[in-house]
């Protein structure tokens, strides 16, 4: 298999979160031959405005979206907030939706999602996935990723999923998001 890069782009702000330390955990449950990468944090982006936007596009904007278009693939892993994407994520999506060449175009993306509660972020991740119909992104239908109790699963002090069912589920998601890719380039 050809190598493979990935990037990661992580919903949540908070530095010790759930959603941290599954996003940093990625590149041990990814197949041989796959590499990925955490993109810049979310609170470099400033609030979308279209003036700043006429002035040029703000550098950390920039470096995301050269990022984003140069990966095979793109994982987003973010909880829910209010039944939907968190602000600072919708937030950073916006800005890139608005760069030249969208660096989202037919590109493969995977969801991820927790929460404390029993649906895993469902939510979150059905909002996120009409705003990637915009960005005209290709969002990797199975395996669906919405893990329910996280702090149950996730160690967050030890830095790891703990939970052996999790790992596998992600590691499987992770497989089928690199055929996509392997696909998506032949």
């Amino acid at each position: 298999m050809e190598a493979q890069h990935f990037v990661a782009l992580l919903g949540s702000l908070r530095k010790a979160s759930y959603h941290g330390t599954l996003a940093r955990s990625l590149q041990s449950l990814a197949p041989e031959g796959v590499s990925i990468e955490l993109l810049g944090p979310i609170q470099e982006i400033p609030h979308y405005d279209a003036d700043v936007q006429a002035e040029g596009f703000p550098d950390s904007v920039v470096r995301m979206g050269q990022s984003i278009k140069q990966a095979d693939a793109v994982i987003i892993v973010t909880p829910e907030y209010n039944y939907s994407v968190p602000g600072a994520l919708k937030n950073a999506l916006d800005w890139i939706s608005r760069l030249p060449e969208t660096p989202f175009a037919g590109k493969p993306v995977a969801i991820q999602s927790g929460s404390p509660g029993m649906i895993g972020g469902a939510r979150a991740q059905y909002h996120l996935r009409q705003i990637l119909v915009f960005l005209d992104a290709m969002v990797l239908n199975k395996p669906e990723i919405m893990i329910s109790q996280i702090p149950a699963k996730v160690d967050q002090e030890l830095g790891r999923i703990t939970d052996e069912t999790t790992k596998k589920l992600i590691a499987s998601q992770l497989t089928a998001l690199s055929r996509t890719v392997g696909m998506h380039r032949a």
